[in-house]
């Protein structure tokens, strides 16, 4: 029976390739559109998923999400290490700069003040030039995707100078970093450098950068900080999710992308439902004829529901591959794109295919149950 139930499906090529277009089409558009959706949300958090060593992030209580930086006061970073199971903790400075380059134009860029000592969140990777080149005057270390985007048509290198704050920058060396949600350019510098390419505050300092000590756990150590400084701390993950939050709650940026994903869905149903419903009224015959030879109704429906995985399955797999293979072609060709597929993104998607599938299945089911075989022997 089952071989019968597929040969019944590929019998009208048109109609079997209907279905599986429809079901591939909202297999791509869900998938897509959430892996657009993650890596935009993954963007948000890019400097803090970057910067490495130590596990816990101190800041204003005010602070909101990782670029809503509130100045704090230099005296906080010894008030920090202070605080007990603190083992170590440093000072870093995140802002947004704006630098003038030779031809007169102006563009923002993302300025992190490392440590001066201990360099704490410097890059992980440098394609050109070294970490201790940042200790010469001025110096500044740039992402790679800034430097392809300023300078488009010249190859990675060190030596160009622009402007900050009337104070001139050099490249000392171009570094990997993650994709940020503004995709301004990152520049990394020591944190007495980044205090002169700004304009003076009274207050600088934007985080205090700590680590706890083995033998005490990172929550607990926030919780002791808190507590005894007034100051907000997070550990990494729970600064990251802070930051997430933010963005979901306070930006429609899950709206839009809530409805793209509904209206693929709708679609695909719609196209796989009808097309699929249209197959099994012109079938109605053959199921007549199996029903009059004694093929119990609840084998046509398990004839009918192996029909719509075989579709399902095909499309599904056809969906997903377009999809990761519009991200792969979109990230290669341009940096500003944000596309990141986790396993959760597959799953949602093979769950969304099987509403699609059921609800086609179920419609066609109906046909079949109340059908009578006598209906063969008509015409």
């Amino acid at each position: 029976m089952n071989w019968i139930a597929f040969k019944m499906l590929t019998g009208d090529r048109m109609k079997y390739i209907g279905i599986i277009f429809g079901i591939t089409f909202a297999s791509l558009l869900i998938a897509q559109q959430m892996s657009i959706f993650v890596g935009l949300m993954r963007n948000t958090i890019s400097q803090i998923r970057d910067i490495e060593g130590a596990e816990i992030w101190v800041m204003d209580p005010n602070m909101q999400f990782v670029d809503d930086v509130k100045p704090l006061n230099d005296d906080d970073l010894y008030r920090v290490r202070g605080v007990e199971g603190v083992a170590w903790a440093v000072k870093l400075y995140k802002n947004i700069a704006r630098a003038r380059f030779d031809d007169g134009n102006f563009q923002q860029c993302i300025i992190l003040g490392l440590d001066d000592d201990t360099m704490v969140g410097a890059p992980r990777e440098i394609l050109v030039g070294s970490l201790a080149d940042l200790r010469k005057p001025d110096a500044v270390i740039m992402d790679e995707a800034g430097f392809k985007y300023l300078w488009p048509n010249e190859p990675l290198g060190v030596g160009k100078t622009f402007e900050m704050n009337d104070r001139r920058a050099v490249i000392v060396g171009i570094c990997k970093a993650s994709q940020t949600f503004q995709t301004f350019p990152i520049l990394y510098t020591r944190y007495s450098q980044a205090t002169l390419f700004v304009p003076r505050e009274r207050k600088v300092m934007s985080f205090v950068l700590a680590q706890n000590d083995p033998n005490v756990p990172a929550h607990e150590v926030c919780d002791r900080i808190r507590a005894q400084t007034g100051l907000a701390a997070h550990t990494r993950d729970d600064f990251a999710w802070k930051t997430i939050n933010y963005y979901l709650s306070r930006t429609g940026i899950p709206v839009n992308f809530g409805i793209t994903v509904a209206l693929g869905f709708i679609v695909g149903s719609a196209i796989a439902g009808q097309t699929f419903y249209l197959f099994t009224i012109e079938n109605l015959k053959q199921f007549g004829s199996l029903k009059a030879m004694g093929v119990s109704n609840t084998r046509l429906v398990g004839m009918i529901l192996l029909q719509a995985m075989v579709v399902g399955t095909i499309g599904y797999g056809l969906g997903i591959g377009l999809a990761a293979l519009f991200g792969e072609v979109a990230q290669r060709s341009s940096h500003t794109l944000a596309f990141f597929m986790p396993w959760h993104v597959p799953m949602l998607t093979a769950i969304a295919v099987l509403a699609i599938i059921t609800l086609a299945s179920l419609i066609s089911i109906r046909r079949v149950l109340v059908l009578e075989p006598a209906m063969v022997f008509r015409g």
